[in-house]
């Protein structure tokens, strides 16, 4: 699902210039254009969580794709500015909820041996379908204005139309079975994602401790007690945000955190407004730009796949920390080599085209090979059982609404304090990431979604203990009656 929404990141990054010169719009118009989607994704990603919890993980990943599909369709087809928006509503809608659903999905039915890998595998394919997107521009820069900018768009809805299809072939999360008390179904999976029928044995009973139900209640379908008593979704809301434990507050505080940073520290400015950047730095010819586009798609892709062998090997906190401080360096470069090249307007400065071009590429490889893939996993990892879903949409409203601010603010801000003074900027709060990163995040490798309560503080006793205890006093009431 992600993949659909990063052909859509990596078009839009070349057909803007299209869409500005064919529709006529302004600066504003176009970074609200290119901005607003975040924004509309929000009303996904909190739909998504309440859907993903009541009809299961993987008809929702169906939704989401058909959501899109229909928003590429309209974007592809809009006749003015109007039109384009309500595409980009749609679309919205739809990548809120893939982009919520994707890693909570792929957490949830992965081993813990494996799950950095397997989790990051949402974001290989962002990368993918960014650069394919810059493909596709190349590809279709040679049609008619009226033509070209509108086939790019439309291109969207061919992926998502198959993911809705394959989706099928596709297991449900057993951690969702478990929790609608679907143990025959759950223990199905687990022995198919799982090693040996011990080890599938042993995450099964993980899985139902945290989820509440009593070690000794077994059976193919149960009835779940703590979901019985916890007051369904105002519940949920309860335990995450209205009165959350001090170890959930931490969990939550961490996951915003780590949204907040991937966007705020310039990574949608660079990769959606790479032309425009490009051009900055004196590349004026359009192929040329669209050809450097391309350049960072591929860049993005390779250091992605070099990140998913790494996560599980070096730990998701050194390769954060490395990325931050690699971004730091290069997003200096770039505002260094951007303001020398604005200092010289008439004349290119050959030097200075190349800073801007290796620490564009450079500030792609670090995002790419821990910020970028870490903050999805890192996410659906260590939030509890019961608050999983709407935890990841919070985290995942978090980096909406600041890749919205980012997006639709960045040429206003490059007029007010220049370009390269945007990237000086977005390198301050880089720092500022670096510093959150290493206070506040502990190392989450190699442990089960079942232990990540205890690396926040969370007491050893899990929820089944409380369920058998609640379980218990219930007998010892109904025996009176019974008799």
């Amino acid at each position: 699902m992600l993949f659909t929404n990063a052909v859509d990141i990596g078009v839009m990054s070349g057909a803007a210039m299209y869409i500005k010169k064919d529709l006529n719009i302004t600066d504003v118009q176009l970074e609200i254009l290119i901005g607003i989607l975040s924004l509309y994704s929000l009303f996904g990603s909190f739909a998504g969580a309440r859907t993903s919890d009541r009809i299961g993980r993987r008809l929702t990943v169906v939704f989401a794709a058909v959501i899109f599909f229909v928003g590429s369709l309209l974007m592809g087809f809009a006749v003015n500015y109007g039109m384009l928006m309500a595409g980009r509503f749609v679309a919205g809608v739809g990548v809120g909820y893939g982009g919520m659903i994707a890693p909570v999905y792929t957490a949830e039915i992965s081993p813990a041996a494996s799950r950095g890998f397997l989790t990051t595998f949402p974001e290989v394919f962002i990368n993918i379908g960014i650069l394919l997107g810059y493909l596709s521009n190349f590809a279709f820069a040679r049609l008619p204005l009226h033509l070209g900018w509108r086939v790019m768009l439309a291109i969207g809805a061919v992926p998502s139309g198959l993911l809705a299809l394959l989706v099928f072939c596709m297991p449900e999360s057993p951690r969702w079975l478990v929790l609608k008390g679907r143990l025959a179904d759950a223990r199905a999976v687990l022995e198919k994602t799982s090693a040996t029928p011990e080890e599938a044995a042993e995450r099964l009973a993980d899985i139902k401790a945290a989820a509440g139900i009593p070690k000794g209640l077994d059976g193919d379908v149960v009835t779940v007690p703590n979901k019985e008593q916890g007051g369904g979704e105002l519940q949920v809301w309860k335990q995450l945000i209205l009165s959350p434990t001090p170890a959930v507050r931490r969990i939550l505080l961490s996951a915003v955190g780590l949204h907040f940073f991937q966007q705020a520290s310039g990574s949608d400015s660079v990769v959606q407004y790479s032309a425009r950047l490009f051009k900055s730095a004196g590349i004026t010819d359009d192929n040329k730009l669209l050809g450097v586009t391309c350049a960072v798609g591929v860049t993005k892709t390779f250091f992605i796949l070099v990140a998913t062998f790494l996560l599980d090997r070096a730990g998701r906190r050194p390769l954060l920390l490395i990325s931050t401080g690699g971004m730091i360096v290069s997003l200096i470069c770039l505002g260094s080599g951007l303001t020398v090249a604005g200092h010289h307007p008439d004349t290119k400065v050959a030097w200075a085209v190349a800073l801007c071009i290796a620490s564009t590429l450079s500030y792609i490889a670090f995002f790419s090979i821990g910020l970028g893939p870490i903050t999805g996993v890192y996410t659906s990892e260590i939030f509890p059982l019961q608050v999983r879903a709407l935890g990841f949409a919070v985290g995942v409203a978090s980096n909406r609404v600041t890749s919205a601010v980012i997006s639709m603010t960045f040429l206003s801000l490059s007029k007010a304090i220049t370009i390269g003074g945007s990237f000086f900027l977005y390198s301050g709060i880089a720092a500022v990431a670096w510093v959150f990163f290493f206070t506040c995040l502990p190392e989450t490798r190699g442990r089960t979604l079942e232990e990540m309560g205890k690396l926040f503080g969370m007491p050893d006793t899990g929820m089944a203990e409380e369920a058998e205890d609640a379980a218990a006093k219930e007998k010892v009431v109904e025996l009176p009656s019974s008799k």
